[in-house]
This record gives C-alpha cells, structure tokens and sequence, in this order.
C-alpha cells in the first residue's frame, strides 16, 4: 500500500474517531443530564453541561446563521485542502493537524445544523429528549452547541487592599468546551507551533501558483489582441 493510501485512511479513522467521541458525548449529556448540571468527576475536572450559540469555548460574536456559514465553508475549504495534500508528499503530523481542525468543525456543524430539529429543551431539572425530526427546540442551522468539559484547575481571591479587584474571586480557566473543540485548538496550535514554516510555505506556493496563473493569462490575452 502506497503513503497516499495508508495517509488517506489515517485522515479518515482521525476524523471517524474523533467525530464519534464528539457526538457520543454530545448526546449522553443531553440525555442524562439538566441544563446547567455539573458532575464532578475529580477535584480538578468537571461535567458541566451547558449550551451556547457561539464560537469555540463559549464564545459569542457573530449571527448565529452567519457563524454556521462559516464553520461550513471553513470545513469544506480544509477537505479540501486535505485532498489536494493527500497527492503529494507531506508530512504525517501536518496531516493530522488538518483532520483534527476538520473533525472539530464538523462536529460543532452537526450541533447546529441538526440538534435544534432532534431534541426538546425542557427546563431543568428534565433532561432533553429525543422527538420526531423537525420538532425540536429550533430550526435547520439554529442548534445550540453542547459544551461539557470544565477543568477548574484553581480558584482564589484577590486580597482586598487590590484596587478595582479587591475580593473578587478568580478562576483558572473557567471555559467550557467540548471534544470538537479541543480538536480545533489542539490542530491549530500543533500547526502554529510545530508546522508554521510548513503551512507559511503551503500558502506561499499558493500565492505564487495564483500570480503565475494570473501572468499566462495576461499573457494569452496580449498574444490575441
């Protein structure tokens, strides 16, 4: 079996695996748990189960059909980058960081795309359910996405003498995320840390695979005036 192959299904079982764990998580919170739960598992990790319409961690910014938009075509762009990688020689590791930024978005597109016509949203302490397609919560692209992983790694406060933040109490890293999205930071930050000369070559070649084909075709339309 040649590279391209073994590399191609090693792209496919990253992004099988990873988007598997995704949504099976995704869906035992949503069926055994309330909205706003928490589970402790150790003092330093928790299953908090919370919804949001935004970004990676929480975050909010955009539209919400705006931001579905875009993790579709973000996700369709780096497919298929994917393929057009999986013909030539590159490495292994800049590979899986590709299927791990594209597993994530995936992952994240369902929620939106699908979650809002499977299942109810009953106020707690009910946990959602599975209903007839389209008769969920919301509508195609208006899904709420799942976030469940809390690592509470430390608390404290600030002692009261501080200006402006005197006794108020700090927590160290108080996002919430969920597997899709600790794929897209671990493939993003694995690439800008490991593989940035590689990717800053990627979009170099690009560019000069543009200019050229923008030169030929300046030049074939002075040959025929």
């Amino acid at each position: 079996m040649s590279k391209h192959s073994l590399q191609a299904i090693s792209v496919a079982l990253v992004f099988a695996v990873g988007l598997t764990l995704d949504q099976w998580s995704k869906f035992w919170v949503k069926t055994h748990m309330a909205l706003h739960e928490v589970i402790e598992v150790t003092p330093w990790f928790e299953l908090s189960f919370v919804e949001n319409n935004g970004m990676a961690f929480g975050m909010e910014f955009f539209d919400k059909y705006f931001l579905t938009a875009f993790r579709l075509v973000a996700a369709v762009a780096v497919l298929w980058y994917i393929v057009r990688l999986l013909r030539r020689d590159v490495s292994w590791g800049y590979l899986l960081c590709l299927s791990l930024i594209l597993t994530g978005a995936v992952g994240n597109i369902i929620d939106c795309v699908f979650y809002g016509l499977i299942f109810d949203s009953p106020a707690p302490p009910y946990v959602a359910q599975l209903v007839p397609f389209g008769q969920g919560y919301g509508t195609v692209l208006r899904g709420r996405v799942v976030d469940m992983l809390h690592f509470p790694l430390a608390d404290w406060t600030w002692p009261e003498w501080m200006p402006f933040i005197g006794g108020r109490m700090e927590h160290f890293f108080s996002y919430i995320f969920n597997v899709a999205d600790a794929c897209i930071t671990t493939g993003a930050l694995s690439l800008a840390v490991f593989y940035r000369h590689t990717l800053a070559r990627e979009l170099g070649e690009d560019e000069h695979k543009q200019c050229e084909d923008e030169g030929e075709e300046e030049l074939s339309m002075h040959n025929e005036e």
